[in-house]
């Protein structure tokens, strides 16, 4: 089929690959450059990089505006293909290929809905996470869906390790879905089941409860790792926890208290404690947790949460 593909992060170029060795991609719609690191060098996205290396046209549009459907509309492509493109697709733009968008989403729809699905999914403490494929409608992740695949992940995975395995799987399923409409036999099926929702996560999201059990802590580490980062305070001080997992092995301790072993520092929660191996301290870099707590004066009586 003639293609359209629309994205922006790593996670939509395992589908981009794919699709280009099997289809003929008109365009790759992309967000702009984007400004990283310190000394904020303009960057083109992970898509944009993988189309570039393929050779295919780059259309880079912060939003689906007027001009950008002209440009997509006169591909006259018959399918377009979205994965995390990071802005909404409306009409005319949505009924511009002959058969509209599809969408690979990464939850089981309709369960997490929304731009974190991923990470709200891990929070929330579900143990199967997914995939769909579905028509892209105006109404927020809402389409009739042709395909689904449940992936079980590691019991310790973090949100940018569960979407690396997410992206992968779902490409293939993307790569079924678009040869079933290119076959005429794509069957897609409305959505069962009550819809939650998986905003955009803050950085308060990422602060750790620890007056809540050690699983429902490490769910939302799991969860908020590596962005928007999980992290506590200790003594007034920012402390963001990049390396942590719950401790069976030592007695249970206060919730907040913290105490110190030869490799981690745990942290008392509702039940067992949480063993942390490596922080950054605000305005500084990474270390190992046990490095940052020998440089600390007075340790006695500092909490985490305080």
């Amino acid at each position: 089929m003639r293609l359209v593909f629309a994205g922006t992060p790593d996670a939509a170029v395992p589908t981009l690959r794919r699709l280009a060795a099997e289809h003929d991609i008109a365009a790759v719609v992309t967000r702009p450059d984007a400004p990283l690191g310190r000394k904020r060098i303009l960057t083109p996205s992970p898509v944009a990089q993988a189309a570039l290396e393929l050779g295919l046209p780059v259309i880079r549009a912060a939003r689906l505006d007027d001009d950008a459907t002209a440009q997509i509309a006169a591909m006259d492509a018959e399918l377009g293909v979205i994965v995390a493109y990071g802005a909404l697709v409306r009409e005319p733009l949505l009924s511009t290929p002959a058969n509209g968008w599809i969408n690979l989403h990464f939850s089981l729809l309709p369960r997490w809905r929304g731009a974190a699905p991923v990470q709200r999914a891990l929070i929330a403490g579900d143990e199967e996470l997914g995939a769909s494929v579905f028509q892209l409608v105006p109404a927020l992740d809402a389409g009739d869906v042709f395909a689904m695949r449940t992936v079980r992940i590691a019991a310790d995975a973090t949100a940018d390790v569960a979407l690396g395995a997410l992206a992968v799987d779902g490409s293939d399923l993307v790569a079924d879905v678009v040869a079933s409409i290119a076959a005429g036999t794509a069957v897609a099926v409305p959505q069962e089941g009550e819809p939650t929702l998986a905003p955009k996560l803050t950085w308060d999201d990422g602060l750790l409860d620890f007056s809540q059990t050690a699983s429902e802590v490490f769910a939302r580490f799991r969860g908020v790792t590596p962005e928007p980062g999980a992290h506590t305070t200790v003594g007034g001080q920012r402390l963001k926890i990049l390396d942590a997992a719950p401790d069976a092995e030592h007695p249970a301790l206060a919730p907040g208290e913290i105490t110190a072993t030869k490799t981690a520092l745990l942290i008392g929660t509702a039940s067992a404690p949480l063993a942390v191996r490596r922080v950054q301290p605000a305005g500084k870099g990474a270390m190992t947790a046990v490095d940052w707590w020998r440089g600390q004066r007075g340790t006695e009586g500092l909490r985490a949460g305080s």
